[in-house]
């Protein structure tokens, strides 16, 4: 089991420059990936999206690969071949047009700060190799951190799963005492009323007859039982249990309400509460589980 939140982080020399890849992750009922790279990059983003695919199929992942160059504002490194070029350019530019040419402190910072960019950035041919290495490192950590709190989960789950068949054992045991106490009561209100029938009256037969049909829920009661035993199974496996875990708990949350509905006793009306309080923080959780 894996949860859907996660975190990691790797980073790779290019250069004279750092790469910084963060993977994280939160819940989200399909996979929602949203990838940032240096625009330079952008032709790596499949490659990116399908190494990512390999390690998250539910939630909301986002990928981001940033450069920094470790310089100061003051050590800055000019390419003063391509800001002649550049200027050389313009000025020839300039004099085929017969205009006046003369560089703007402005000027010469834009062509200055963007040979530095381009330099700072390598191609994305070149930054590959390491790119998608460093990728690979953070997805593993971003993978133990989920599996790590897949555990945790896990453990949880259990021990309600524990509270669940306690609470739907006491509701069994005491669903076969309920037509019992139902004719007691119903023999001793007729005697009350000063209304003497026979435990054997036709009537009196018919009405038990009816109530033990209506309060029966043997069926909801196997039926509970065996979508909890999926429900436990299914936790133990591989892969992505989130969403039929979340329609075995839908299952369950409907047989829990229909015993509620037709048991009419107050003893198994506490429990069947206590099953829905149990279900609503399961259903809660498993909303974390990929």
């Amino acid at each position: 089991m894996k949860s859907m939140t996660g975190y990691g982080r790797a980073t790779a020399v290019l250069g004279a420059s750092t790469l910084t890849v963060q993977v994280s992750s939160v819940n989200r009922k399909a996979l929602d990936l949203t990838i940032s790279l240096p625009e330079e990059w952008d032709g790596l983003e499949t490659e990116v999206g399908e190494q990512v695919r390999r390690f998250a199929t539910r939630g909301k992942v986002h990928v981001a690969m940033e450069l920094s160059t470790g310089e100061r504002p003051d050590e800055v490194s000019w390419d003063q071949a391509a800001i002649d070029d550049a200027l050389s350019r313009l000025a020839s530019l300039a004099a085929a047009r017969g205009v006046a040419f003369q560089p703007t402190p402005e000027l010469l910072w834009q062509i200055a700060n963007s040979t530095r960019r381009s330099r700072a950035v390598p191609p994305a041919a070149d930054a590959r190799p390491e790119a998608l290495a460093a990728l690979g490192k953070a997805l593993h950590a971003f993978a133990i951190m989920r599996a790590k709190e897949g555990e945790a989960l896990l453990i949880d789950f259990l021990a309600r799963v524990g509270t669940l068949r306690r609470h739907v054992d006491l509701v069994a045991a005491r669903a076969p005492l309920v037509t019992p106490a139902y004719r007691e009561n119903l023999l001793k209100r007729l005697r009350e009323a000063g209304l003497e029938l026979d435990i054997d009256d036709e009537r009196v037969l018919r009405e038990i007859a009816l109530f033990a049909d209506r309060c029966d829920i043997s069926e909801e009661l196997t039926r509970f039982r065996s979508h909890l035993d999926q429900f436990s199974a299914l936790l133990k496996t591989e892969g992505e249990v989130g969403r039929k875990a979340e329609f075995i708990l839908q299952e369950l949350a409907r047989e829990a309400h229909t015993m509620g509905s037709k048991a009419n006793d107050l003893s198994i009306s506490r429990n069947v509460i206590e099953l829905k309080n149990e279900l609503e923080k399961v259903k809660e959780q498993i909303a974390n589980v990929e």
